[in-house]
């Protein structure tokens, strides 16, 4: 009971310190299936069902001949009718992530990919064989990298969340930046693969899913240990301990009620990571214990430095470089106009030669901001891990998100931007109907609502640049407001909806829907931290004099679609979502 009083409190401190990530940590890990599945629940909604059932003999000819699926034999196919009133912000019919749940769930994106299968193999043996072997190992593929080895990352997350104040959302990556992630999913396979041989016994599987409990820990504090060796250790730690194990199991009973009284709510909000926090402690004392009877398995469990913190001298002698590289005074003094839009927005006015200057301080700076708290002891100290990180060469051509921009860049990635919008557009079009269209109510290749959204993402959020998640969730507020008030301009000159997303998952007045701002807010994010920095070191390699003629090309055949555009609107089947306002 002490012992349980000890880590639940440990636990709820650590939970407080870190709850926003530690939280995202368990959602995620209900979203792909590696646990808490049932604590989804909560944003199930009900949907008509359509259930496809296979009779190689008697359903293959009428699936494979069937343009549209819902002709099928009705004995193929058995539709559930009933539907029940739903609330009309979070009904969802249309959309493309609409479009891919009602096709897994109905069965017809099976059938496409049957479709597809007999029109290479022309046999229907074949194709069922190729069909369900697919489908085994691309599921497979997941379950292993993904799904099985998502324990320990998590555990690695809280483990560091225990002592310092910080777990940055990079450490999510942990395991690819020290090239460890096929060893993990190697050792994760092999514990789930025990478990399954034990499972036939019940009894066996039981006792043998205590024996295991602690390999995610054990991998998470050492990804480099043999598999066999994992499992080994696991067993001698919880020695002795597995009903004591299983009561600290029990101890949250009273939160699984509430999880259920509460439609797993709290699941999601708190008790799936405390009870997470909770083990990590536990595994701590396990291994503190262990340890101290097996002094030999210290070369095994190594990372020292993830449960004390390293003094201040040793943080200083590690990171000395790091130290004297960011001890410098700014060379250029950003005041003015220039240093106004440069500090806020990100827009450069200045000489190439000042530019750079710029640039390069931004690297040092950035340098700065992500080795500040660890120097502080405030963050897990990546150099002193037993396995290294791959070192990174800090070059203003590759890592400087912070740079800005000139005048002639943005103007070229405006556009730029527009012509991917369109293609994308052109091709989810093409993607869904079969048909190429020349989308938007211009006639160029180019939808500026990508491009001037994409831009006010590089220079209103500048600010933003050094904290990834705020962003993300700027990213997503501006591309809203920008699409909102787009449409409701399109509609004031045309009289005409341009759009309506009526229909789509949580729509408001069908001019913005969740789907279209989460795409915007990953294509923002992708934007600012690599597209945009990667397309401007091209262009900063051009002179001058070229990128004018270039900007100037852009904005002239751009302002004679617009201009002939606006009496003259570019209309038609599949062009636009359009109708008529009356």
């Amino acid at each position: 009971m002490e012992l349980r009083k000890k880590l639940k409190k440990a636990a709820k401190k650590s939970l407080k310190k870190h709850y926003l990530i530690f939280v995202v940590i368990c959602l995620v890990a209900s979203f792909i299936g590696s646990e808490f599945i049932d604590s989804l629940k909560v944003t199930r909604i009900e949907r008509p069902q359509i259930k496809l059932v296979f009779s190689p003999n008697k359903n293959f000819k009428n699936i494979m001949e069937t343009p549209n699926i819902k002709k099928v034999n009705e004995k193929t196919i058995v539709y559930n009718k009933s539907r029940k009133k739903t609330n009309k912000v979070i009904e969802y019919k249309r959309g493309a992530f609409a479009s891919i749940i009602n096709s897994f769930n109905s069965g017809s994106f099976s059938v496409l990919i049957l479709k597809g299968l007999n029109t290479i193999f022309h046999s229907e043996n074949i194709t069922y064989i190729f069909f369900i072997l697919g489908f085994l190992i691309l599921y497979f593929l997941f379950w292993y990298y993904i799904i099985n080895t998502y324990k320990v990352v998590s555990r690695r997350l809280f483990l560091e969340g225990r002592i310092y104040k910080s777990v940055p959302i990079q450490r999510f990556g942990f395991l690819f930046k020290i090239k460890k992630w096929n060893k993990a999913s190697k050792s994760m396979f092999i514990t789930s693969l025990f478990k399954l041989l034990w499972f036939p016994t019940i009894i066996g599987w039981i006792i043998k899913r205590y024996s295991y409990y602690m390999v995610p820990y054990i991998v998470a504090e050492n990804p480099d240990i043999p598999s066999l060796k994992a499992i080994t250790i696991s067993k001698q730690m919880m020695k002795n301990h597995k009903w004591e194990c299983f009561k600290l199991e029990m101890s949250f009973i009273l939160w699984e009620l509430l999880g259920i009284i509460t439609f797993s709510i709290s699941k999601l909000l708190y008790s799936n990571p405390y009870k997470i926090a909770t083990f990590s402690e536990y595994y701590k004392e396990l291994r503190e214990n262990y340890l101290r009877n097996n002094k030999e398995a210290e070369i095994l469990l190594n990372d020292k430095y993830l449960y004390i913190k390293a003094s201040q001298e040793k943080l200083n002698d590690t990171y000395q470089d790091i130290i004297t590289e960011t001890n410098f005074k700014n060379t250029i003094s950003l005041t003015g106009i220039k240093g106004f839009l440069a500090k806020n927005f990100g827009i450069s006015l200045y000489n190439k030669e000042d530019h750079d200057k710029i640039d390069k301080e931004q690297i040092i700076v950035a340098k700065k901001s992500i080795f500040k708290k660890i120097l502080n002891g405030n963050c897990y100290p990546t150099r002193l891990s037993p396995l290294k990180e791959k070192k990174k060469k800090y070059r203003i051509d590759s890592i400087n998100y912070l740079r800005i921009y000139s005048i002639t860049s943005l103007i070229i990635l405006f556009f730029l931007f527009s012509i991917v919008g369109w293609i994308y557009e052109v091709s989810l079009h093409l993607i869904k109907t079969g048909e190429i269209v020349n989308r938007g109510s211009l006639y160029g290749p180019w939808l500026p609502i990508y491009g001037g959204g994409s831009i006010l993402i590089l220079t209103l959020l500048y600010r933003f640049r050094k904290k990834p998640l705020y962003l993300f969730l700027s990213a997503i507020l501006v591309c809203g407001l920008v699409e909102y008030f787009t449409s409701v301009y399109l509609e004031v000159v045309y009289h005409k909806k341009w759009w309506d997303y009526s229909g789509y998952f949580i729509n408001l007045n069908g001019r913005i829907c969740a789907e279209g701002l989460l795409v915007f807010g990953l294509g923002g994010f992708t934007i600012v931290y690599a597209i945009a920095p990667y397309i401007d070191n091209y262009l900063r390699k051009l002179k001058k004099e070229m990128l004018i003629i270039i900007c100037s090309i852009f904005i002239s055949f751009y302002t004679i679609d617009q201009v002939f555009s606006i009496k003259n609107p570019n209309t038609g089947k599949g062009v636009t979502s359009y109708k008529q306002v009356t």
